[in-house]
């Protein structure tokens, strides 16, 4: 069976995500959108793309592992995904590790990074969130020397 085109994994992503929303309450399709866009202008092949597209579906439990593992997607992109994928009680040098160390994988967090490090994202939350976010995501850049 031919690997999943780049539509039909957008379409399953917001399809996935359906009803969830970021947390300035925007609906979480928005995000996944931006990523691969950022992705996609970055320079980013089809398949980082089509990871940016599923990057929080195993996360957020939109998709589980098994589905992903019998996906009809290059492995590439099944290895990228799970990089991305934070794990229950990981440290972010594990996890930032990981990344570094699968190929294509920085390149689809960084855009996620950028995505949700952007001011007008932020700028609609609380301070504390504000303040927390912007010092974690900055922590992580620099983990993946960003």
């Amino acid at each position: 069976m031919p690997p999943l085109t780049l539509l039909q994994i957008e379409a399953l992503a917001r399809a996935a995500h359906e009803g969830q929303t970021d947390k300035a309450g925007r609906p979480y399709a928005e995000h996944l959108a931006a990523v691969a866009e950022g992705v996609r202008i970055r320079g980013g092949s089809p398949e980082q793309q089509a990871a940016a597209w599923l990057h929080d579906a195993i996360e957020d439990e939109a998709l589980s592992p098994a589905w992903l593992e019998s996906a009809d997607l290059p492995d590439s992109v099944k290895e990228m995904v799970l990089a991305v994928t934070k794990r229950a009680g990981e440290s972010p040098e594990d996890y930032t590790a990981r990344i570094l160390a699968t190929p294509g994988a920085l390149l689809v967090k960084e855009a996620d990074l950028a995505h949700n490090a952007d001011p007008a994202r932020l700028a609609v939350l609380d301070e504390p969130t504000r303040s927390r976010l912007t010092a974690k995501y900055a922590h992580v850049r620099g983990l993946l020397g960003l």
